[in-house]
């Protein structure tokens, strides 16, 4: 069952791999509604600790190294930096940001490891695992691809598939093949500890079971897991990098990274308490606390089964109470990729649209992946921006800051009694932080989105419904003045509520627009007030909150993303296999000479063909060259070029060529002339 009133929160966003930059399908899947939810909670008084940080033990941080010809330990220093960054100017509020590279971290993970194995928590077991004789070292499942068994995935890894999400084995993949030789691994005995997984599944049913309350795709994979039965799973690996196994004798073995990295949650926040003199045990193990982490939907059966069931053997710490996982979010019609290079980064987008931070968490949380894969597109991008935070939003406040400035000198205008529509109006500015509030409490991010855009619009509505600007033409003084002066009251305590219940959303524009207002930081606890703004209150100088978004600026990231893919494409594109072996003799017979070209012209109806006439030292000869949408013409008079001199005549588009202009092409399908590197005599020949 779900903690009731809890006390305290400890919110989890997913370690991520110190291997490259985040991309906004990290963010939609669970950094920021982590964020949204975390905001919510401080702004509703809550005792919250935000927790997250880099995983930078697994095996792609090893393979990054290994590609990249560095070591592990400069790949996680390179990321981690980047990667902090670049949430903080996005504005994701963590209480620590921290690494699983750090001491407290080891210190942690071994104890809670030695705590299992003392307790006899841990069966000891000699199997055979896959062994790469080229590499000469026993290989961690994501060292092995393979076939899945399941759903025929040809690149799928030693532990699960990420095409259908099942957990796998590296033995169960057919073809197996290791990702650093590229060879046919094969098994060796090792040894290693694992948790009895099929030991503890009625503990761990009993666990899932009182959380019906879970979201669908989360509850249905753990009772799919369940449901098959557990199978013991090692929480040790043969490798060199990581948290070390604090056993005597087992010198090359580290803590499998799915036994450490949750860990990391509990060690980043000993740290986060040690730096502001908190208790960390409030937060993890005190039964009033109240844990949730965030994370994608790859991560669940770590989340929800695997962490758990170390957290029971260990006996003290609190389980989850809500694993709000999301889908994943596609980019253009296709899976973000990494490898591919088909993302979104959220350092590039820093830089290459400041200041639009709120404008991507918008896009973002409207167009969430909380019940099935969505898609982001920059035009949908750019469609909610000047359709919505330009046109409603922001429309709204700009209206009410601008007409207050116009009619009441820049003040909040004291009300007369207001009409049955202005309260209507206020009765329903009342209900909006519950409603937002409630959404946001049971992970409905985009319907609390939607509720804020709603209360906007009421705004919008209010203002249009009323005319302040007609009203005041009618009677500059006396009641159609009093009138004005209630509508422009209202309206502001519409914006100074927008400016509450925005921030968890919006945190940039929720600081702009309290700046406008000149109202200090209020907690949810006053919205849905009237009177947030009290008579005669000096707003500050208004500005667009947000600036619409031309085609051109959307245009040059979707062209961006094209390019980087086709560049993704041509570097890994491989070398043409050699033609079939001749003889030298067979070569002898080409006569390949170097000529100028004297004239170049396109034939006519060919949008390939280019007739060239070519000086060959005896005579001038006419070669066409399909090569015309690789040079202009002009561009290749009195160029020597390498040609074939005794191909036999050929008829194209009714002209005769005699000869082949001998050309060198690119990865990228892009074609360059033979030229020798100085001049020689026209005629001269290459041997």
């Amino acid at each position: 069952m779900s903690l009731e009133n809890p006390q305290r929160y400890t919110v989890t966003a997913a370690l991520i791999y110190a291997n490259g930059p985040i991309h906004i399908g990290h963010l939609a899947g669970c950094y920021l509604p982590a964020d949204i939810y975390v905001r919510y909670l401080r702004s509703t008084g809550k005792d919250v600790a935000f927790i997250s940080g880099t995983d930078e033990h697994g095996v792609p941080i090893t393979i990054k190294a290994k590609k990249d010809g560095v070591t592990p330990q400069e790949v996680v220093d390179k990321y981690y930096v980047q990667i902090k960054k670049a949430f903080e100017e996005f504005g994701i509020s963590f209480d620590i940001y921290s690494r699983t590279s750090n001491s407290i971290h080891h210190e942690t993970s071994q104890g809670i490891f030695l705590k299992l194995y003392n307790d006899g928590n841990f069966v000891e077991e000699v199997s055979e695992q896959y062994f790469d004789e080229v590499a000469q070292q026993f290989l961690a499942d994501r060292y092995i691809i393979g076939t899945c068994p399941v759903c025929g995935n040809e690149n799928a890894y030693g532990d699960q598939c990420e095409r259908c999400g099942s957990a796998l084995s590296p033995t169960e993949l057919k073809n197996p093949r290791s990702t650093l030789s590229g060879s046919q691994p094969v098994l060796r005995p090792t040894k290693n500890w694992y948790l009895p997984l099929d030991r503890m599944q009625p503990e761990i049913e009993e666990y899932v079971n009182s959380h019906s309350e879970w979201k669908t795709n989360v509850f249905g994979q753990c009772q799919s897991w369940l449901k098959e039965g557990l199978r013991p799973r090692a929480m040790t690996r043969d490798l060199e990098w990581g948290v070390k196994v604090p056993l005597p004798d087992t010198e090359g073995k580290v803590l499998y990274v799915w036994f450490d990295a949750p860990i990391g949650y509990i060690s980043m926040t000993k740290e986060w308490a040690t730096e502001q003199g908190r208790d960390w045990e409030l937060y993890w193990r005190d039964q009033h606390t109240k844990l949730v982490h965030f994370i994608g939907k790859d991560n669940i059966v770590f989340h929800c089964i695997i962490f758990p069931a170390m957290l029971m053997a260990e006996g003290s710490y609190i389980l989850a109470d809500n694993v709000p996982a999301n889908e994943f979010m596609n980019l253009e019609g296709d899976k973000i990729s990494t490898s591919r290079n088909w993302a979104v980064w959220l350092h590039e987008y820093l830089e290459e649209l400041p200041g639009k931070q709120d404008v991507l968490r918008y896009a973002l949380a409207a167009n969430a992946p909380e019940t099935k894969d969505s898609e982001f597109t920059w035009k949908d991008f750019q469609a909610r921006n000047n359709n919505e935070l330009v046109a409603i939003f922001g429309n709204f406040v700009n209206r009410a800051v601008v007409l207050t400035q116009k009619f009441c000198d820049g003040k909040v205008p004291g009300t007369c009694e207001p009409n049955e529509y202005d309260r209507q109006v206020l009765d329903e500015l009342a209900l909006f932080p519950d409603r937002i509030g409630q959404a946001i409490e049971q992970y409905r991010f985009r319907e609390a989105l939607s509720q804020l855009m709603d209360l906007a619009r009421l705004g919008n509505k209010y203002l249009a419904d009323t005319q302040p600007w007609q009203v005041i033409k009618t009677e500059p003084n006396g009641p159609a003045l009093r009138r004005v002066n209630t509508i422009m009251n209202i309206a502001l305590q519409i914006t100074a509520n927008l400016a509450i219940v925005c921030e968890p959303f919006l945190p940039f524009t929720a600081d702009k627009l309290r700046q406008q207002l000149n109202m200090e930081k209020m907690t949810w606890i006053n919205a849905g007030r009237a009177d947030l703004l009290p008579d005669g209150h000096e707003l500050g100088k208004g500005e667009l909150l947000f600036a619409k978004l031309e085609d051109d600026v959307i245009n040059q990231q979707i062209q961006k993303l094209h390019d980087a893919k086709r560049m993704n494409e041509l570097a890994t594109k491989t070398v043409p296999a050699p033609k079939s072996e001749i003889t030298y003799d067979d070569f002898a017979k080409m006569d390949i000479r170097i000529g100028t070209i004297l004239e170049a012209e396109r034939v006519p109806k060919s949008d390939k063909l280019l007739k060239l006439k070519v000086d060959d030292g005896i005579e001038q000869r006419q070669i066409l060259s399909g090569i015309a949408k690789h040079f202009a013409p002009e561009d290749i008079i009195g160029k020597q070029v390498t040609f074939l001199a005794n191909l036999a005549p050929r008829k194209m588009m009714g002209l005769e060529s005699q000869g082949m202009i001998l050309m060198a092409e690119d990865r990228d399908g892009s074609l360059s002339l033979l030229t020798p590197d100085k001049q020689v005599w026209n005629g001269g020949t290459v041997s």
